[in-house]
């Protein structure tokens, strides 16, 4: 983001974008520079002002408006703005109550509001300020400064917004404002730093599965870098760590899920929906959760929760309405009073709903869900040249539901997969997998012993035909036809022969052969045909994970003559 800033003057710029995006709602002094909403509400005898260093949007540009506040201040990047800046302002917005002024904890935010607030003391304007310090990772008895103000910042202009609106005084402003402050702690975390907008360079690097722990909005370190854990347990530790914090009070929370600047929406829900689960396993109400990105640090891969003990009526002020360029986002479905729907579960169409099925080969499921765990990051990195790079997290993910799917019906191993693959992993290669799976299971018998040979060439031979019929890919394509087809070749040999030795060694071989094979072809079909010649000298992934099927099936089958898998990081660019 930072790569593409103008060269000088970037946060006028930016400002006078945000009012041309909104016409009628913003108006931008540039002498010094502020932002003040044009349609304030009637009924508001005080007026909201707040601002920071550049760098965090929305906050707090987004929250100008009707339900959020009269003017903001923005500094150059990550500096805090200037007293003129807030004074002037201020003395602009100011209304019959007074001016109550938001301002994060930071020593050049104090210092500049202070001063501007002795100004206008000077003129008469009554004025009060709300501290905004809710980083719990800077929570230290020996620092003289106090907490950082992050993200809580948001929550307390929202809701002091919609107070303003219903009339509230300047006295009752700061009171509420201070309540909410006292309730709220924060806490966020680091994959990768932001680009700093001067060297575009990340301002500090991390090793591989690593986080920094505790990082502040202005691309400060974390208190502490750790491996980095599953997201789970990471959002768990961080609600403990925000519980263990936030002071005593009802059980009603606002939670709020942020984004630092690269962190997807689709992270933020996902996160959003683990941290009401933790909550509500505590036996807190989370009845609000909201995910979003609302204080960034320029384009940090990180995010940060924000837990606010709700008191009574605080919960009407965030859904009160606000016209205002951040559209807060309301309640997670099934988040308001802490309840969660239960997840409907689907019966597979092959198992009982009543007494799972408990015969069958579990077998070649166990051994493909190591094979595919051990391999996922390398044919991620292959679909990353050549296609959108979610093949490896698809088939991983595919493999576990089939994995979850036998240990909960005691369904045959293929049979899950099948299952798993046909119905619940999309993209081109999951219904694919799903359709070959699905013949062979076929080929398993019932009483769980090994498949035979000719089985198994009827029911590759099947599958390849479903697949052809359904994508139209033949050998040369550089698709998973290129593994498939040898294999299945292989084994129909084998199963005319008079007295085959080791037909899935061989097939599994004639696979691997197909397999690489792909990276000398220009791909005819599938995502990988959109990238012409860059796709050569990759070998297909799904064509590498059929061959990795069929060696999986010779390794229990036939131990002493199947090929083996390479170590981690073997597969590759060739």
């Amino acid at each position: 983001m930072s790569h593409f800033l103008p060269e000088t003057d970037a946060v006028p710029t930016a400002a006078r974008g945000l009012a041309l995006a909104h016409p009628g709602m913003i108006e931008v002094t540039e002498s010094p520079l502020y932002l003040r909403a044009r349609d304030a509400d009637p009924a508001r005898t005080v007026a909201l002002v707040s601002g920071g260093g550049s760098g965090h949007e929305p906050l707090h540009t987004g929250l100008l408006g009707r339900g959020g506040l009269d003017a903001v201040c923005p500094g150059e990047i990550f500096a805090s703005p200037h007293n003129r800046q807030i004074y002037e302002a201020s003395a602009a917005a100011a209304k019959s109550g007074g001016v109550l002024h938001i301002v994060k904890n930071y020593t050049g935010d104090v210092i500049n509001f202070q001063i501007a607030a002795e100004r206008l003391r000077h003129d008469g304007i009554p004025v009060a300020t709300v501290l905004v310090d809710d980083d719990l990772a800077t929570d230290s008895a020996d620092s003289a400064t106090g907490r950082r103000g992050t993200a809580a910042t948001v929550v307390v202009e929202k809701l002091l917004g919609a107070a303003a609106d219903r009339g509230a005084t300047l006295e009752e402003l700061t009171d509420l404002g201070r309540r909410v402050v006292a309730r709220s702690r924060s806490i966020a975390v680091a994959a990768r730093a932001q680009t700093s907008p001067t060297t575009l360079h990340r301002a500090f690097e991390l090793d591989e599965g690593t986080l920094d722990y505790g990082v502040g909005i202005h691309g400060e370190r974390g208190i502490r870098t750790i491996a980095r854990p599953a997201t789970g347990d990471l959002v768990r530790r961080m609600t403990d760590d925000l519980l263990d914090a936030l002071p005593d009070g009802p059980d009603d929370v606002l939670a709020l899920v942020n984004g630092l600047g690269a962190t997807t929406e689709l992270e933020l829900n996902a996160i959003a929906v683990l941290l009401n689960d933790e909550l509500t396993a505590r036996g807190l109400r989370p009845v609000l959760v909201v995910p979003g990105t609302f204080t960034a640090a320029l384009d940090m891969a990180g995010f940060s929760l924000t837990l606010t003990r709700l008191e009574d009526g605080w919960a009407d002020l965030w859904t009160a309405p606000a016209r205002t360029p951040l559209v807060l986002p309301r309640p997670l479905e099934g988040a308001v009073g802490g309840a969660t729907p239960e997840s409907p579960v689907r019966t597979p169409a092959n198992a009982s709903a009543s007494a799972p099925r408990e015969t069958g080969d579990r077998a070649l499921l166990d051994r493909y869900a190591r094979t595919v765990t051990q391999v996922r990051d390398n044919l991620t990195k292959l679909d990353q040249l050549v296609g959108d790079g979610d093949f490896g997290d698809n088939l991983a993910g595919g493999v576990r539901r089939a994995v979850k799917l036998a240990d909960e019906t005691g369904m045959d191993g293929t049979a899950a997969l099948a299952d798993a693959f046909l119905n619940d992993v999309g993209g081109t290669s999951g219904p694919l997998f799903g359709l070959l799976f699905q013949h062979l299971a076929t080929a398993s018998p019932a009483d769980g012993g090994a498949p035979t040979a000719t089985a198994l060439a009827e029911a590759a031979e099947a599958g390849h035909a479903a697949i052809h019929r359904v994508g139209g890919a033949v050998p040369g394509d550089c698709t998973l036809v290129d593994a498939l087809a040898p294999a299945a070749e292989s084994l129909a040999a084998a199963r005319d022969a008079d007295a085959p030795e080791a037909p899935l060694t061989e097939a599994a071989q004639a696979a691997i052969r197909g397999a690489l094979a792909t990276a000398s072809l220009r791909p005819r079909r599938g995502r990988a045909s959109y990238v012409g010649d860059h796709a050569l000298g990759v070998p297909d992934p799904g064509a590498l994970a059929v061959a990795l099927l069929f060696m999986a099936l010779a390794d229990i089958h036939e131990p002493a003559t199947a090929p083996r898998l390479p170590a981690p990081g073997h597969i590759t660019v060739i």
